[in-house]
């Protein structure tokens, strides 16, 4: 047996409570080393006297390693436990004191791994209503015009044109709340609006004014009317937070750059010197953007200014959501007060961080609820777009990311193939509608929450940002001329929806050239299969359901 490869780590995607009374317990060990695992357990005041026993399932299967879980249905909560391990040929205990031939219980308080209680605090709880949402993100300017009699007079291209970084064409509020019902005939119940506050920019990431939304997006009662109407029609609203930086035009920063240490302000921002110096780059910022200053979100002052800002928006516009921008440049201790502030005033208000790595520190409940699963779309990428992975190696991949967080978080990451951050996947596959589609079906089937990026539907192209904003093509979709992709996404979003996917188990493998992806409860088992060999004859991608 490979000692090495074994690992459990408590209070981890190993070890977590799924309620105040059940715990999930998973161990790992090298791929195909090990034929049979159990766990034994008892309360920790009591195992010395009496255990009990349970075997583990093989949940995953990863490029290395296989990953066994169980959840245990437990009477006091206050558990110690050791795994029992059969090779094929020798039985091991496995407990902190790592691989042993015997285990004394009577000494185990010692060495045995052990959850000293489930507090209900601890236990990340799925938000009520991510188990069925189907996001749609919209990158405001270039998604669709309503306000024909608002000042237009910013905008520089035509709609349609291939947009550059400066580019403006003239996308508002309004336009979203036109095609409210496009969107919901879709299937996407879930808007996920990239920034919409006053800024000087087309993207508005760079913030001068929180509370008031830009008015070439329209105004403050624009957005609340967007928000009534899509909770009129059962759809949610999600805002962009932009709380790592602001605009160098923010009232702090300016009061700051006028007095300098002198500002009330100025420990708000990270400066190394006697006044910021866009110049000389002299205070940290967004990436080398010196118009974009970091906030110090260390500072307590910072922290309940962008506290009341997200509370704001939930309290008095009734918003479904925040995702957060550059969240991982953000202070922990940060993340943990505005999660408070938010669930105190609204418990199903979700929380995603745009962490496009590992982010299993962020996701243990006192942080984020989500993030959006940038592991995937490279996955995604390798897989159907580079063919650096086969069918073999996804299946691996995908094990391996699902292994990396909780069933609760996995149940909630934001699964894409594209964002405003990258290239289009429909480009990326060469315009191979195949292949396009083949993703599409992983999107949907796979466990999270599906989210198309606007013009998806039509299969849009374009390259790396600004190319990826394109602006979408409402006339030809009057002339039928996305028929097909469209037809295909509200199949997918119906699937999604008639057989509740977000409630079935999830076993993910392959057999030679093709990627399997099943999903089943007691009643039906859904299994996409998935073949990118493009000289085979069944090319593209199948899904089966069958009847229990």
């Amino acid at each position: 047996m490979n000692r090495h490869a074994i690992q459990h780590i408590v209070d981890s995607s190993y070890c977590f409570p799924i309620s105040p009374k059940q715990i999930t317990l998973r161990l790992r060990t090298a791929k195909n080393d090990v034929q049979r695992v159990w766990v034994i357990y008892e309360s920790k005041y009591a195992i010395a006297d009496r255990q009990q026993k349970a075997e583990l399932t093989k949940k995953f299967r990863g490029n290395l390693y296989d990953y066994y879980s169980v959840t245990l249905d437990l009477t006091d909560t206050r558990i110690g436990y050791v795994f029992y391990i059969y090779d094929g040929r020798e039985y091991y205990f496995f407990s902190e004191d790592g691989l042993t031939r015997t285990y004394d219980y009577a000494l185990g308080y010692y060495n045995f791994f052990q959850y000293p209680y489930i507090n209900e605090a601890d236990i990340l709880k799925r938000v009520s209503w991510a188990e069925k949402a189907v996001f749609y993100q919209i990158f405001v300017d270039r998604f669709h015009i309503g306000d024909r009699e608002a000042d237009k007079s910013y905008v520089n291209c035509k709609w349609g044109d291939i947009p550059n970084p400066r580019t403006f064409a003239g996308g508002d509020l309004k336009g979203i709340t036109e095609k409210l019902d496009y969107i919901k005939g879709l299937g996407a119940n879930t808007i996920y609006l990239t920034p919409v506050f006053k800024s000087i920019s087309n993207h508005k990431y760079d913030i001068s004014d929180y509370m008031q939304v830009d008015e070439q997006f329209g105004t403050n009662a624009d957005l609340k009317e967007l928000i009534q109407y899509a909770h009129k029609k059962e759809m949610r609203i999600v805002l962009d937070a932009v709380f790592n930086h602001c605009s160098d035009e923010l009232m702090q920063f300016q009061d700051v750059k006028e007095k300098g240490r002198a500002s009330e302000y100025y420990d708000w921002f990270v400066i190394h010197g006697d006044k910021p110096d866009a110049e000389a780059k002299n205070y940290e910022m967004f990436a080398s953007c010196e118009y974009m200053p970091k906030f110090n979100t260390s500072n307590p002052e910072v922290q309940e200014y962008l506290c009341n800002i997200g509370v704001y928006y939930i309290s008095k516009y009734n918003i479904d959501g925040w995702r957060l921008d550059v969240s991982d440049e953000v202070s922990h201790d940060f993340w943990r007060k505005f999660r408070k502030a938010v669930k105190a005033v609204r418990e199903d208000c979700i929380i995603i961080g745009e962490n496009w790595h590992d982010a299993s520190n962020y996701l243990k409940g006192d942080q984020y609820d989500s993030i959006m699963n940038y592991a995937f779309t490279k996955a995604c990428l390798d897989y159907f777009a580079t063919g650096r992975l086969k069918a073999a190696g996804m299946a691996d991949k995908l094990n391996d990311l699902l292994a990396r967080n909780t069933d609760t978080v996995n149940g909630m990451l934001l699964n894409l193939l594209d964002s405003h951050d990258t290239h289009r996947f429909f480009s990326e596959v060469g315009k191979n509608r195949e292949k396009m589609a083949a993703a599409l079906a992983l999107l949907f089937v796979f466990p999270g929450i599906p989210c198309i990026f606007y013009g998806t539907e039509f299969f849009m192209e374009g390259g790396y940002d600004p190319d990826c904003r394109r602006c979408m093509d409402w006339d030809g979709y009057a002339a039928g001329r996305y028929r097909d992709s469209v037809e295909l996404i509200r199949l997918l979003t119906d699937l999604r929806k008639e057989y509740e996917l977000s409630s079935m188990d999830t076993v993910v493998k392959s057999d030679g050239d093709v990627l399997i992806v099943e999903r089943m409860n007691d009643d039906v088992k859904l299994t996409l299969s998935i073949n990118m060999t493009e000289n085979s004859d069944n090319f593209g991608y199948d899904i089966d359901i069958e009847r229990r």
